[in-house]
């Protein structure tokens, strides 16, 4: 069964960094589509960015593009999540997830198919 487990979550001041990581397990590789969403309370799942296994290709929200990086560690099974010039408007609890194959509409929660349990993110004013 494919398990992913997030780390990295914490408090930090607006401005601060932040590296989230993401292991997978249950395959010996790993294909299709790895993303990170946020949830903060009272608000919907929102997608943050989306990775590739078998390529270099990323996909960012706009509210993140710039500031948020996604990359991976294939050796390890492993993504991260690169978190800078961190804003109050990004805490959320952050979730990985992962879908077996490509699927155009990466942004969609409703297409990965395994979650991990999240980690907090919490961005002090």
């Amino acid at each position: 069964q494919v398990q992913l487990v997030e780390s990295g979550g914490a408090l930090v001041q607006a401005g601060g960094s932040l590296r989230l990581s993401c292991k997978a397990s249950g395959r010996t590789q790993f294909t299709g589509l790895m993303a990170w969403f946020r949830q903060a309370p009272g608000k919907e799942r929102a997608f943050v960015a989306a990775t590739r296994w078998t390529t270099d290709t990323t996909y960012y929200a706009d509210s993140v593009k710039g500031r948020f990086t996604i990359s991976k560690d294939t050796a390890k099974n492993t993504v991260y999540l690169q978190m800078n010039s961190l804003k109050p408007e990004d805490t959320a609890v952050y979730n990985c997830a992962h879908r077996m194959a490509y699927a155009s509409s990466y942004y969609s929660a409703n297409v990965y198919g395994y979650w991990g349990q999240g980690t907090q993110v919490t961005v002090s004013s």
